[in-house]
């Protein structure tokens, strides 16, 4: 049994690192392979994920079981999410994704499977769980962010501005680290956080993760 939030984290970090193989539709982005079509897709995607994500942390934000230090690491994810949104405008435009197309859009369901995951969180799992799972799926995606703007650059001639979104999650949080280090904390004094759940709230959510990119990848395939 872990006896500091920093050793949780870590652990669960480490249990729940994903296969490196699992994401297939990266290695085509990273090489500059995939479709532009795709790129578009994964903007119009995000454009459904990040409001959800959003509402679903400042729901976890205000629960009444949710400690000061949990409030306050579910806060600064529904900041960074605001923050975000803006951002994606630009890589949007930078795709060609003008206000009708996105309005027109229908969403793919294998990519809308993570935000409904986090709502679900919201709803009925236990914060301190998720402030552990959440961390733990982090890592995975703001790597997969740093992968996909160093390729949008060298590969697509995206601009810094139209990078902006993946820049924002590729960026080290060690203000955010420290809000998960305090709430994990705050969870365990409380005797509020179940390993075995939060590990199993992660694998979905990893599992969730992959599942948006498979969705992708295959529409990519469909078009090639």
């Amino acid at each position: 049994m872990a006896r500091t939030a920093r050793e949780l984290l870590e652990r669960t970090a480490g249990k729940l690192a994903p296969d490196p193989h699992a994401n297939r539709l990266l290695p085509l982005i990273a090489r500059g392979a995939a479709q532009r079509s795709t790129l578009t897709a994964l903007a119009l995607e995000q454009g459904h994920v990040i409001p959800a994500d959003r509402r679903a942390f400042l729901h976890l934000a205000e629960r009444p079981d949710t400690g000061p230090d949990g409030a306050a690491f579910f806060t600064e994810l529904a900041e960074g999410e605001a923050v975000a949104l803006d951002r994606l405008a630009a890589y949007a435009d930078a795709c060609g994704a003008d206000e009708e197309r996105r309005a027109a859009y229908e969403p793919l369901a294998g990519c809308q499977s993570y935000p409904a995951y986090v709502a679900w969180l919201a709803m009925n799992g236990s914060p301190a769980d998720v402030v552990l799972a959440l961390t733990a799926n982090f890592a995975a995606w703001g790597a997969y962010c740093g992968t996909i703007a160093e390729a949008l650059r060298h590969h697509y001639g995206f601009d810094d501005e139209a990078c902006g979104f993946f820049d924002h999650f590729a960026e080290p949080a060690p203000e955010l680290r420290q809000r998960a280090l305090a709430a994990v904390q705050e969870g365990l004094g409380a005797d509020r956080i179940d390993e075995d759940r939060a590990h199993h709230h992660g694998r979905l959510l990893q599992a969730y993760e992959t599942a948006f990119w498979h969705a992708l990848w295959e529409q990519d395939q469909r078009v090639a």
